[in-house]
């Protein structure tokens, strides 16, 4: 096949790019700055549906593999940004995908929308601008694309690894955190957590099939309390990780929330309500069978 991957130069794009020329497909990588590996330059996040159908012609699949910094605070309201950014561009991606007669696509998409799922009574979508745009990304992309052009949507969790210089936007921090003196602390709750090469395998294998399923991924499912010790030991400091009350958490963030709100600014993951994903267990049932720590010790070198 010939896939279209929109992205190609962020950590998930590059790992995409690189697992389906190991399978014997040719791969177009987009990206919106010049990289290395990149052979379009293009923000598809403003391109027109002719612009965006000139680059897709000739492909049989698309990959929509961009990110988003949901935790970032912007003036009120943020929704019609979050939208510009997460919605519009997947549906004309896939609108256009549609009129060049692709048949199969992939979105990186977000285990919240997993959980939504799952959990309806949490009311992820009403309380989380991020969380309401991811669902109306699958939903109004996969209208868009058409019965004809099956979209795999992909729920990912925390993704660990490390594409050349690319990193998880969330690994810097963490990666301070841990080989600081500051005490480490953590509350209960957990995370599942992929590999960005697990994550590209599982696309590829969506690709070749053509599915148009909701695919949650994960590799291991780690309490925080285990996450911060295993990036503690990956850099070489050993260190012992606290309980931190799930009270203390729950104050901080409504306290964080109360500030965003005295400077009439929001992020997409609602601090006043974070909690209740914090101290929860976002936990998926492992899809991969891959261990994670090759891939933890990528992200946190010694």
């Amino acid at each position: 096949m010939r896939i279209l991957v929109v992205g190609g130069s962020g950590l998930i794009g590059a790992h995409v790019v690189e697992v389906l020329r190991e399978r014997g497909h040719d791969t177009t990588s987009v990206a919106r700055s010049a990289q290395p590996g990149v052979d379009h330059l293009l923000d598809v996040g403003s391109g027109s549906i002719d612009e965006l159908r000139s680059l897709l012609a000739g492909h049989d699949g698309v990959v929509y593999a961009t990110r988003t910094d949901e935790q970032r605070p912007l003036p009120k309201p943020i929704y019609p940004q979050f939208r510009r950014e997460n919605v519009d561009p997947v549906v004309r991606l896939f609108a256009a995908a549609r009129d060049e007669g692709l048949t199969r696509g992939v979105v990186m998409g977000s285990y919240y929308t997993y959980f939504d799922r799952l959990h309806p009574q949490w009311r992820l979508a009403e309380r989380h601008t991020y969380i309401r745009c991811r669902l109306e990304q699958a939903r109004e992309g996969r209208a868009a694309a058409g019965p004809g052009l099956p979209v795999a949507v992909l729920e990912l969790p925390f993704v660990f690894g490390r594409a050349g210089d690319r990193l998880p936007n969330w690994a810097g921090p963490l990666d301070r955190w841990a080989r600081s003196r500051t005490p480490l602390v953590a509350p209960t709750g957990g995370s599942a957590a992929a590999s960005a090469r697990s994550v590209a395998e599982v696309a590829a294998d969506a690709l070749e099939s053509a599915s148009g399923a909701d695919i949650p991924v994960a590799d291991e499912n780690l309490t925080w309390h285990d996450m911060l010790a295993r990036i503690a030991e990956a850099v070489g400091r050993r260190r012992r990780v606290g309980r931190l009350p799930a009270c203390a958490a729950r104050t901080a963030l409504r306290l964080g929330g109360a500030a965003q709100a005295l400077g009439r600014k929001e992020s997409g993951i609602n601090p006043t309500f974070l909690a209740d994903l914090l101290l929860a267990e976002l936990f998926i049932e492992p899809t991969t069978g891959r261990a994670l720590e090759p891939a933890l010790r990528e992200t946190f070198p010694a």
